[in-house]
């Protein structure tokens, strides 16, 4: 099949998550938070389309409930890293020397940390759950993305048309603002949507180990947590939350390849 016809069911995957994000509690067939204990795990079932947890609580509710936090808190990872990255790039790329040095020396620095074992540690001791390791990501996503930018800066910046800007006595704001960043736009737009996408798979990771939200959440990492040990008694309460996750990242790389060769023309 063509890739149009992949970045199409890509972009229904994701309109299917935002949707559930959006409306969960009125499209969710039972409350994600109301246990039966006396039930327990159980298989699909005409009740329980995907069958229930160790609680008793309806999982494909659940999974449609864990679309906001799997949607809330990578957004806000990409917006917050392309925001910084962008104006970080943009200054170190143009400007160049002390600036330069000063803002890659602290990207250097940012490389050097292994960034999972970072976030783990960091939210381990501060605690705060999800939005402290969203905040944490922020952080560690903005040092490889002020490089990319960083680096299409100084594609941009000996080109004729900055010479001509420079001539004109346009401001260095006007011509980074103005003139380079619609240019370097496309890449920028492609890694904020791999951004989104490594930030779902990292707050999954981080929820899983119980590092994310707090526990009951209806989130898709923490449902691997607590379904762990149900697996072969109701495969769908591990399975759909994991296959979530994995659909909604691949289709955002699939969406973002899309966007950066569909705008970079």
């Amino acid at each position: 099949m063509p890739l149009s016809v992949f970045v199409l069911f890509a972009a229904l995957i994701i309109a299917a998550v935002v949707i559930c994000a959006v409306l969960g509690e009125r499209i969710a067939p039972d409350s994600p938070f109301l246990q039966r204990l006396g039930v327990g795990d159980t298989p699909p079932s005409q009740d329980h389309i995907a069958g229930t947890d160790l609680l008793g609580r309806d999982v494909l509710s659940r999974v449609i409930y864990g679309a906001r936090t799997a949607l809330a808190g990578p957004v806000v990872v990409a917006a917050g890293a392309f925001a910084i990255s962008t104006l970080l790039g943009l200054l170190s790329g143009y400007l160049g020397g002390l600036v330069d040095s000063a803002i890659m020396r602290w990207v250097d620095f940012m490389f050097a940390l292994p960034g999972p074992l970072v976030a783990i540690v960091v939210v381990g001791v501060v605690g705060g759950g999800y939005w402290t390791a969203v905040l944490v990501l922020v952080v560690l996503f903005t040092a490889p993305d002020t490089r990319i930018v960083r680096s299409a800066v100084l594609e941009q910046r000996p080109l004729p048309y900055i010479d001509a800007a420079r001539t004109l006595g346009i401001s260095k704001t006007r011509i980074l603002f103005v003139h380079i960043l619609p240019n370097i736009a496309p890449i920028i737009l492609a890694y904020v949507v791999l951004d989104f996408a490594f930030a779902l798979v990292n707050l999954a990771g981080l929820s899983f180990l119980g590092l994310g939200v707090e526990p009951g959440t209806p989130d898709w990492g923490r449902m691997l947590f607590e379904n762990r040990t149900i697996l072969f008694s109701n495969p769908a309460a591990l399975l759909l939350p994991a296959g979530m996750i994995i659909l909604t990242a691949v289709s955002m790389n699939l969406v973002g390849d899309w966007l950066f060769e569909r705008f970079s023309k």
